[in-house]
C-alpha cells in the first residue's frame, strides 16, 4: 500500500511560480514511477508529468507544460516535486500525485489507484 500527500498549492498571479510536493510512504519509493495529474472543473483528469524508473529516471510532460514545469524527486525524503513556472490561468486545477504509474495505449494511469488527495492551484489573470 502507498500513501501520498500533496502540498504546495495556492493562489498565484499569471506568470508566477509554485512548487508542489508529494510525500510518499509505504513502498520502495526510489524505484516507483511517479506522476502528476490535474483536473479542472468540468473536465477529465489529465496527465501533467511523470518521472519513471528505467535503469535511471526519465521524465515526461504533456505538451502544454513543456519548458514551464519540471518534475523531480528526492529519494532520501521519499518526495516528488513539481516546479511550475510561468503559470497561466489555464493551469488552474486540482493537482494530484500518483504512484506506480504506467503508460498504456497512450494514456498514463495508476493501475493500483495510488492517488493523493489533491491540492488546489489557482492562477489569476
Amino acid at each position: 500500500q502507498v500513501h501520498l500527500a500533496e502540498s504546495g498549492g495556492g493562489l498565484v498571479q499569471a506568470g508566477g511560480s509554485l512548487r508542489l510536493s508529494c510525500a510518499a510512504s509505504g513502498s520502495t519509493f526510489s524505484r516507483n514511477s511517479m506522476g502528476w495529474f490535474r483536473q479542472a472543473p468540468g473536465k477529465e483528469r489529465e496527465f501533467v508529468a511523470a518521472i519513471v524508473w528505467s535503469g535511471g529516471h526519465r521524465t515526461y510532460y504533456r505538451e502544454s507544460v513543456k519548458g514551464r514545469f519540471t518534475i523531480s524527486r528526492d529519494n532520501a525524503k521519499n518526495t516528488v516535486y513539481l516546479q511550475m513556472n510561468s503559470l497561466k490561468p489555464e493551469d488552474t486545477a486540482v493537482y494530484y500525485c500518483a504512484a506506480d504509474i504506467v503508460l498504456t495505449y497512450g494514456r498514463w494511469r495508476s493501475p493500483n489507484d495510488y492517488w493523493g488527495q489533491g491540492t488546489q492551484v489557482t492562477v489569476s489573470s
